[in-house]
């Protein structure tokens, strides 16, 4: 019996993947992950990660989930989606394994390994910017990145949250605003109701689109940018990813 329990964990740590988070912003942020399919990674949902540190933590071979920062995060006082600037999630610290997808606008890594022999990977603004980030791995894979503050220039209606001395801390998508003003259902902006094709949805719809792909061009400024924004790399290599904010 420890023979097999050995070889099963054995088979366990193979199928592995690793993930590392690596803060590189001059200033505290608060990391978080959803998982949407494949099995929870070791690593808890949120955590404070100080300025120039790192976190590496194992996540299934099938996993599918993002990752995210928070800024100007007070725990103490208001724990749920409100106690941070931007990204904040339902739970608080611990971001909740079934509702804590983080609060828009914020720079999202997603990732969804192992589907059909291939790992897909992207850097997405579709949920508005909040931090730089870039995505690297150990296969010589692309590596999606948006590199730049977006904040200081966003266009005026999409411009916020702000920190306490009145400096954009974030900018949102064309589609957070309609989200906000009830208006996602049927938009052109977040490809929604009878704009949910490629066809109906092209990216010359989205207002301020260019600012965002101008920007980044390896992002994800809509939602049908896979074109130019869709990573991938064979699930064979096994390749181990990073994740850095602030790059």
């Amino acid at each position: 019996m420890k023979y097999i329990a050995s070889t099963l964990a054995l088979a366990a740590a193979a199928s592995a993947r690793t993930i590392t988070v690596y803060n590189a912003c001059p200033f505290t942020i608060w990391p978080a992950l959803f998982t949407s399919a494949g099995g929870r990674p070791s690593q808890p949902t949120g955590w404070s990660a100080g300025s120039f540190t790192s976190v590496t933590f194992s996540v299934p071979d099938q996993w599918n989930g993002r990752i995210w920062g928070r800024r100007d995060c007070d725990f103490s006082v208001n724990p749920g989606p409100n106690s941070c600037g931007d990204g904040g999630c339902n739970g608080g610290l611990l971001c909740d394994p079934s509702t804590g997808t983080g609060v828009p606008p914020a720079s999202l890594a997603e990732f969804n390994l192992n589907a059909g022999g291939t790992d897909f990977y992207d850097v997405s603004l579709v949920d508005g910017y909040n931090l730089p980030m870039r995505i690297d791995n150990s296969a010589g894979c692309g590596a999606p990145a948006c590199a730049v503050d977006l904040g200081p220039n966003c266009p005026a209606e999409l411009k916020g949250p702000f920190d306490s001395t009145g400096f954009p801390i974030g900018c949102k998508s064309a589609c957070v605003v309609d989200a906000l003003n009830g208006n996602a259902g049927n938009s052109p902006n977040c490809c929604s109701g009878q704009f949910d094709t490629p066809q109906t949805c092209p990216s010359s719809g989205v207002k301020d689109y260019s600012y965002f792909k101008n920007a980044c061009p390896t992002a994800y400024a809509y939602a049908y940018d896979d074109a130019t924004a869709l990573f991938t790399c064979p699930a064979s290599s096994g390749a181990t990813y990073t994740v850095t904010f602030c790059p």
